[in-house]
This record gives C-alpha cells, structure tokens and sequence, in this order.
C-alpha cells in the first residue's frame, strides 16, 4: 500500500512499529476469531491511503498496546519518539466517550478535537473506528447499533468537517446498515438496478463539462460520483421522496 501511494516514509520505523504490536498483540483474538494484530495493520493501511505521515502510521499500528497489553507510553516514548508516544496516548484517551443524548453531540464532538493536540489523534480514531465498523458483523445486535448510532453522530461528522469524504461516506453507510437494515438493503437493490444508466449519465455530464472547460481553455480533471446510501436515504426520508424521485 505505502508502495502503490509512493509515501515517502520511514520504512525501518514503520517496520520496527509492525514487529512490536505483532509481538505485544501475541495470542489476542478479535471477535471474528482473529488475530488481533489484523486490526492494526488495516488501521495503518487506511492511513497510508489517507497518505499519511511516518509517525501518524507508526501510531496506528500501535494505537492498541498501551491500553490491551503491556507496553507503556514511556516504552513506546523511548523506542519511536515523542509525536509517536503522544499520538498514541490521545487514541487511547478518545477509547471511552461519554454516552449522552443529542444535545450534548456538539460538545462531544468538540471535545474529541479538543482532546486531541494534535488532530492526527482524530484521523487515526476516524481510521480504527472505520475497520471497526467494516468488521461489526461479528458483535451483537444491540452493540453494533450502539456503535453505529455513536458513529452516525460523532465520528461521520468529524470526518465531514477534516474533509475525508471517502471516510464520511463509508462510515455513514455502513451505520445505516445496522441502524436500518431493511431501508439499506432496498436502496442497495434498487440501486443495482439502475447502476448502468447513473455510470452512464455521470459519464456524460463529465465529458459535457470537460468539453466546455477545453473549449474555454481551462486544464481540469473532471470526476463524477452516484451518490451514497445513506444521503439517498436521507432525501427519501426528509423529503418524502421515493427512489426515482433522487438524482
């Protein structure tokens, strides 16, 4: 991954973070019954394709041992320096939020940035709750829509507001899907259903758009995306609109 991003990153310490979680995490199993040091890695690999720095993928692999084995902040201060060891400890610190009721979301959310001296804290939380939520079909029923309600609320805006869209987008996905299964899995069918007609009407507004930009002597990359599930689903509730009425 960090070869297909062309990161220009500190391999040895990156490698030395791998050899430390993967022994620190011996013997730990995830729900799925797997070993645990697979959360690490695929936390660090969002990162890398969120083209991240040495210190923020080394902290995401690494973002579980102070708090699951016996690693210490000063151990890991001493092996992979200070930003390591202080983005390590705001992951920790941000483990445990306080349950609440919706007024209090915006200072939740406040509070997680807040928290976080240095905002790579968050990105490396949105990037362990982001593997988190791919893997919840292993919990129970009530927990996933525990974890799911909190991530609809807290972290999907948080993603919105630091601009990772791609991790938005995914986060309020998959919550819909265990908040509102039903309602997902309809917009999922319909939209296969007409998956070929909306690739071939982005198709042609991208081309109509870069023909006029060239015409006007404009360089641009023009890009098109369908829009995701749970903004279908929103328009369909809060506008009481059906699925051929969203464009």
């Amino acid at each position: 991954a960090i070869r297909k991003n062309n990161l220009d990153v500190d391999m040895d310490k990156i490698s030395e973070a791998f050899t430390l979680a993967y022994e620190s995490h011996i013997g730990q199993k995830r729900k799925s019954g797997e070993d645990y040091i697979l959360h690490p890695v695929e936390v660090a690999e969002i990162l890398v394709d969120m083209r991240m720095d040495t210190d923020t993928i080394v902290a995401g692999l690494l973002h579980d041992v102070v708090e699951d084995t016996l690693i210490s902040l000063s151990d890991i201060e001493y092996n992979f320096g200070t930003d390591v060891k202080k983005l390590v400890d705001g992951v920790t610190k941000l483990r445990n939020l306080p349950r609440t009721n919706s007024k209090k979301l915006e200072n939740i959310r406040k509070m997680v940035v807040a928290m976080s001296e240095d905002i790579r804290v968050v990105v490396i939380k949105l990037a362990d709750r982001l593997h988190n939520m791919r893997t919840m079909k292993y919990m129970r029923e009530e927990k996933q829509r525990e974890i799911a309600s909190e991530t609809l609320e807290i972290y999907a805006p948080l993603a919105h507001r630091l601009g990772i869209s791609s991790v938005k987008w995914e986060l309020e996905d998959t919550s819909l899907r265990y908040l509102h299964p039903a309602q997902y899995f309809s917009i999922v069918g319909m939209m296969k259903q007409k998956r070929s007609a909306r690739e071939e009407s982005i198709k042609e507004a991208c081309e109509s758009i870069t023909s006029l930009l060239g015409e006007n002597n404009i360089k641009a990359q023009v890009n098109g995306r369908p829009k995701h599930i749970y903004s279908i689903y929103k328009k369909m509730v809060k506008q009481n609109k059906t699925f051929d009425q969203i464009y």
